[in-house]
């Protein structure tokens, strides 16, 4: 067994036990730590708890509306980290990673003017959903906006994996499989970014 299939069998222990321990608000918990910078797959949380949907334990549709709920709440939490953290430290230290006032200023005019798609989008691509609440909030993107298509976002993605866990039944792993493809590819495309960025900034530097 790899580490990361022995990691990802440790998250499915502690997810299981987790919920079935607490119910919706583990739901809640969990899916707004998911919507953090804390690496917990949705794709473990979601069909599992739509498996215990299944069961009749949970409410399918609760469970989506409580999902949906708890990832504007992490999110929430990144956007302030951002808003009130992010661009102080950034401009403090922003030069040892290469970022400066005009990173900044893009930023600001992304959200401005795309901010709602971004946000909307994001919501269903791995490792991105974990991290671009705190460029939102470093932007000052509109809160109504913000949490209205987090809210939107959030509510479809978490629904489909619920639905996924509610068919599947006992085979609501499973689901976490087939996603890995899309989490490594989302991870690949990231790593890419921050090379190009780093070395546009570097090559300028020189220049």
């Amino acid at each position: 067994m790899s580490i990361v299939d022995k990691i990802v069998s440790e998250l499915i222990v502690f997810i299981t036990n987790f919920i079935s321990m607490t119910g919706y608000f583990g739901v809640f918990v969990l899916m707004a730590l998911e919507s953090t910078m804390v690496p917990l797959p949705s794709e473990l949380v979601m069909p599992f708890a739509g498996y215990l949907a299944y069961q009749g334990v949970f409410n399918i549709y609760a469970v989506c509306i409580i999902s949906a709920l708890g990832t504007v709440f992490g999110s929430l939490v990144s956007y302030y980290i951002g808003k009130f953290g992010g661009e102080p430290f950034l401009k403090k230290y922003g030069k040892y990673f290469f970022i400066n006032h005009k990173d900044l200023e893009k930023t600001h005019a992304w959200f401005k003017k795309r901010g709602d798609k971004t946000i909307f989008i994001s919501r269903f691509i791995p490792v991105v959903r974990h991290l671009i609440s705190i460029p939102a909030g470093i932007a000052e993107m509109d809160k109504k906006k913000f949490i209205l298509y987090t809210f939107l976002g959030g509510l479809i993605w978490n629904s489909f994996l619920a639905y996924l866990g509610y068919k599947l039944a006992e085979k609501w792993e499973v689901v976490h499989e087939y996603t890995k493809p899309l989490s490594y590819a989302a991870l690949v495309l990231i790593i890419v970014g921050v090379v190009y960025f780093y070395y546009n900034h570097i090559k300028k530097n020189k220049e």
